[in-house]
């Protein structure tokens, strides 16, 4: 089996009044994120700032200006390391919430950054807590396309099984973009529960179409649920970090710790961990160099 691909969330909602180490500004977001590729992450996930978002405009150029001060600092470390942002949540419009991807995509060739190489899809509408999150077919299908038009490999949120369903329907259809990577989001608050059971449900999804994939915790712990050891000895790949990691326990750990227990995972089951270059061959992305 391939080695394997350690995503790390760095921050998303989660607050430092929760978790004291969680990066907020660009700046922290850059250090985090650099200190987790050298423990053994190879795609960085990242949220901007709300109020900063704000306070720069709110629009696309506001979230890429942001993006890109955060992306500086880490790709000038490690250039092969895959990036990609979150969507605007201060946006209505799909252009609004999506749109800052086509910023960064021209902006970051033009700081020497290199291109933009993957892109967030989230393929339906769940419901978090109070917040319903979520996309119509025509805005998913938007992001399928632009995907397709500018080169980036599909980041793949799938938080409930009609997500998963959603991918496949798009796959057999048109065929996903090229590069891209399933992630199922298994949580006690939405879709199925972090289980080795609700694993294999998904697993089971894909089976025969080739795609690969992870598997992440929201709102829990996807080392100490078993399920990063499952996917791992599955043949999948784990994302994990500050934003998805909570403790009962008060636990307060770094991104870097958090992606240190999963490398160690990946080593001791003898698959090892995927170094950015090996990640960009797993997933058959173009070289960032």
């Amino acid at each position: 089996m391939d080695p394997v691909i350690i995503e790390v969330a760095l921050n998303g909602a989660t607050r430092p009044a929760t978790q004291p180490h969680v990066p907020i500004s660009p700046e922290q977001i850059a250090a985090s994120g650099v200190a987790c590729v050298e423990a053994g992450a190879s795609i960085v996930h990242q949220h901007d700032d709300l109020r900063a978002i704000r306070a720069a405009g709110g629009g696309p150029d506001a979230m890429g200006a942001l993006g890109l001060a955060a992306y500086a600092g880490l790709l000038s470390a490690h250039p092969e390391v895959l990036v990609y942002p979150t969507a605007n949540f201060l946006g209505s419009t799909i252009h609004q919430r999506w749109d800052h991807h086509r910023v960064l995509a021209e902006r970051m060739p033009a700081a020497g950054l290199g291109p933009l190489r993957m892109g967030l899809v989230d393929p339906g509408t769940v419901t978090l807590g109070s917040y319903v999150y979520g996309f119509t077919p025509d805005e998913v299908a938007y992001k399928w396309n632009s995907c397709r038009e500018l080169g980036l490999g599909a980041s793949i949120a799938c938080f409930t099984p009609a997500y998963v369903d959603a991918v496949l329907a798009e796959h057999s259809r048109r065929g996903l973009p090229p590069w891209s990577l399933v992630k199922f989001y298994l949580s006690d608050g939405f879709g199925l529960p972090p289980t080795v059971e609700s694993l294999d449900r998904y697993v089971s999804m894909l089976a025969g179409s080739g795609l690969p994939w992870a598997v992440a915790v929201l709102g829990g712990d996807v080392v100490g649920a078993g399920l990063a050891a499952a996917a791992i000895e599955r043949g999948g790949h784990v994302r994990v970090g500050l934003e998805d990691f909570a403790s009962t326990s008060g636990r307060q750990p770094t991104n870097t710790e958090l992606v240190a227990e999963v490398a160690e995972l990946a080593r001791r089951s003898g698959r090892g961990v995927a170094t950015c270059t090996a990640t960009t061959r797993i997933l058959q992305l173009p070289s960032n160099r």
